[in-house]
């Protein structure tokens, strides 16, 4: 009954405070949840938190983002997530689906997310969360939504277009740099084009762990990789990403051909008949041909000093929702980055 009220009060910041401890420290509480045949009523609130991340703390959005990251580290939930068949989720505004796994719902949110956090916040931690999520997730990727499958590829676009921009602004000569940031040193701009190639890489890896267990369930991917192919030209010869450029360069090049020896017989194939010879070519696929990498498995582990983060966020709730009044002064023994 306690379970069932937490999942029903998720979406409270505090709620979701206790939930992270206990799926972190109570692994009989992990082991319970993981058996639960609804866990779309635990995943489906924090997603509706992290999809109004402006209406929320920091705080909260790491938050729910560890939470997923603990719930992805279970092969049986990353499985389970895309057999969850959700309709009409109304607080999702990008686009009307009516139709969507909670697991293709999950791939969405956190997407958003990254992309909230390149313009608003830019974080590396919660990136870093994010990815690896949509890592361990990624190996049981199945029946991908025509939209999931585009906003996987767009999201790698909208890196490759930042990095290309970033990567530009460095080889300027220093007096035509009209309209960097004065404040923004070349020093500053290698650090965060290191951490761009560190995301893109990252993503890289999600679609090959995908492509490479479960491309016979993914149509969606396999056609938008087709016709997006372009944004992955600049990479190919990158020393940073060409080794897995390769594989996704296979997948195309294999599928391509079919295409192309189709269409010579047919002439020009419309949506439906594409998808026929991708799911043909499919059945006759073997991963074998695909370069071996390890598999992306990563485990949420607190940092060194957790107190760092958590004593101001538990004060901070204790001072908002708590029913004895602490002044900031009584306290400021205990932490100064308290806002009572």
């Amino acid at each position: 009954a306690d379970t069932k009220r937490i999942i029903r009060i998720v979406t409270i910041d505090q709620a979701t405070l206790l939930l992270y401890l206990l799926l972190h420290r109570n692994e009989r509480f992990y082991r319970f949840v993981m058996a639960q045949n609804d866990v779309e009523n635990l995943v489906i609130p924090i997603l509706q938190t992290l999809y109004h991340a402006p209406d929320s703390t920091s705080h909260h959005i790491y938050m729910s983002l560890i939470v997923l990251l603990i719930l992805s580290e279970d092969d049986g939930f990353n499985k389970n997530v895309h057999n969850i068949m959700l309709k009409n989720i109304h607080w999702y505004t990008e686009r009307t689906i009516s139709e969507i796994s909670l697991g293709g719902l999950l791939i969405l949110v956190v997407i958003r997310t990254i992309q909230y956090n390149m313009l608003k916040m830019r974080d590396k931690y919660l990136h870093t969360n994010c990815l690896a999520a949509l890592a361990n997730m990624s190996g049981q990727f199945r029946a991908l939504h025509p939209y999931v499958a585009q906003r996987l590829i767009s999201l790698f676009e909208t890196l490759a277009r930042k990095h290309t921009r970033l990567d530009a602004q460095l080889k300027e000569p220093v007096n035509n740099a009209v309209s960097v940031n004065v404040t923004t040193t070349p020093e500053d701009m290698l650090q965060d084009l290191t951490v761009l190639e560190e995301v893109l890489r990252m993503v890289l890896e999600i679609l090959n762990s995908c492509l490479s267990n479960q491309l016979v369930y993914c149509p969606n991917l396999v056609y938008t990789l087709l016709y997006k192919r372009s944004v992955f030209e600049s990479f190919r010869s990158h020393h940073a990403f060409q080794d897995i450029i390769q594989n996704i360069d296979m997948v195309v090049g294999f599928f391509s051909s079919r295409l192309q020896r189709v269409q010579e017989q047919r002439g020009e194939l419309g949506v439906n008949e594409v998808f026929e010879v991708i799911s043909k070519g499919a059945s006759q696929w073997s991963s074998d041909r695909l370069r071996k990498f390890p598999d992306l498995k990563f485990k949420y582990v607190e940092e060194d000093a957790p107190e760092e983060f958590f004593i101001p966020y538990v004060w901070t709730l204790v001072c908002k929702y708590g029913c004895v009044h602490f002044s900031s002064e009584s306290i400021k023994g205990v932490t100064t980055e308290i806002q009572c």
